[in-house]
């Protein structure tokens, strides 16, 4: 027998068990998936015109540049009277992000006189931003 006259036999895929696969798995999904009725109201809510206006802003910025002088959103204030409004600011919410920008000649004792005038008034999310 020469190597010339030996056909190779033609491949083929079996489709029957990929069909079965195919089954089960429209089966599973069918069976798992939760139909939940979508109701829907048809409401109209009245305006409110003072809507947000007693929101803070997403974070408190205070700025500390390299003599230790204090900025709370770009105004200069003395230590004294950002303890004040930190202590006003968590009364009404202790979630507000505080972000502190000190220059990197800064006296670290500004910056930790800021950071525990944050915590001794229950705002705890201070971040320190650095170039």
């Amino acid at each position: 027998m020469s190597l010339l006259a030996r056909r190779r036999s033609k491949a083929s895929i079996n489709i029957i068990p990929l069909m079965d696969v195919l089954t089960i798995l429209i089966f599973f999904f069918l069976v798992s998936m939760q139909f939940k009725e979508m109701t829907t109201l048809n409401l109209t809510l009245p305006k409110i015109e003072s809507a947000g206006s007693n929101e803070f802003p997403e974070r408190i910025l205070i700025g500390i540049d390299e003599e230790g002088q204090i900025f709370l959103e770009n105004q200069p204030v003395p230590l004294s009277e950002l303890e004040a409004v930190l202590s006003r600011v968590s009364e009404v919410s202790n979630d507000v992000p505080v972000l502190v920008k000190a220059h990197n000649l800064t006296p670290l004792q500004t910056v930790t006189d800021v950071m525990d005038a944050c915590r001794l008034n229950g705002l705890s999310k201070i971040r320190l931003q650095s170039r």
